[in-house]
């Protein structure tokens, strides 16, 4: 399937310089659809009854979509390419990824938004370490 950041990444004017598009779209995509669902979990969160026992679940949703965001920008600029940043913020975005989906994953039985939002984090660990894998 095409996307477009398969095609914005096809029409780059350069050399990649040996990147597996293939990973770094799916990474961006996943970074995307990872932030949008910690951003979804952390409001659906303030709604619960019981809000203030979610404060750690909407502030890791909070820091997730945060450098989800990050992540999703940078890899998508290519100018000036550095992998020494590329491969710092892959890791942290991982980190935050993996962190997010287990205590998401902890109320995942009592809200289905934080059942949602661990299955995006774990996505996006997933595309993060195959990205960093493939960079060497």
């Amino acid at each position: 399937m095409t996307t477009s950041v398969k095609d914005m990444l096809n029409t780059y004017p350069a050399d990649l310089g040996g990147v597996d598009q293939e990973a770094m779209a799916d990474c961006i995509e996943a970074c995307v659809a990872c932030a949008q669902a910690c951003t979804a979990c952390a409001d659906a969160c303030l709604s619960e009854g019981m809000v203030g026992d979610l404060t750690k679940c909407i502030r890791t949703d909070m820091d997730c979509a945060d450098i989800c965001t990050a992540t999703a920008a940078v890899l998508s600029r290519h100018t000036g390419y550095d992998a020494n940043i590329t491969r710092a913020l892959l890791q942290a975005c991982a980190t935050v990824c993996k962190a997010c989906a287990d205590e998401c994953g902890s109320h995942a039985d009592m809200h289905e938004h934080c059942r949602l939002c661990a299955e995006a984090c774990r996505r996006c660990e997933e595309a993060c370490n195959t990205l960093l894998e493939s960079l060497g």
